[in-house]
């Protein structure tokens, strides 16, 4: 198989392929492989009632940010991973205009399953820890998806 780019690369192909991501206002770092953040301001249709974000909103930025640290460990060795199981603990509501930040990191990496952490926190509420989640993904070869063809279009 093909040498793969380096991680911060595959991070920002991932980026530039992460359609719910960009239609949510997240943004995805690499701090290293195996730790992520992940950020996004509530906006009007995140709200499930007024001045409340939705729930799912919350869970959807908490598995993006469980994933990706799964993801970024993975990539270093051409893999990929799909989410098997994840929950999340919300602690405060969080509000319209409220920044948010989820930091993900690899707690286990086993031979088939890669187990993260996450906490959201709010920087905009003095740090506020919002939610915590626990995620376990599935890792799998590369070549088992699209994501090989978008890094070698040649083959």
């Amino acid at each position: 198989m093909e040498q793969l780019p380096d991680a911060p690369t595959l991070i920002a192909i991932y980026n530039q392929i992460n359609q719910y991501g960009r239609t949510n206002g997240m943004e995805l770092s690499l701090t290293r492989p195996g730790e992520v953040r992940y950020t996004m301001t509530i906006r009007d249709e995140h709200l499930s009632s007024p001045g409340t974000c939705h729930g799912g909103v919350l869970a959807g930025l908490m598995d993006s940010a469980l994933g990706a640290a799964a993801l970024s460990l993975a990539f270093t060795v051409g893999e990929l991973v799909s989410t098997v199981e994840f929950k999340i603990n919300y602690l405060h509501p969080v509000r319209l205009h409220d920044h948010l930040v989820a930091h993900g990191v690899v707690e286990h990496s086993g031979k088939t399953l890669v187990v993260s952490s996450a906490t959201i926190t709010c920087p905009t509420r003095d740090n506020l820890v919002v939610a915590r989640g626990l995620g376990t993904f599935n890792r799998y070869p590369a070549t088992k998806r699209d994501f090989h063809d978008l890094l070698f279009p040649q083959e």
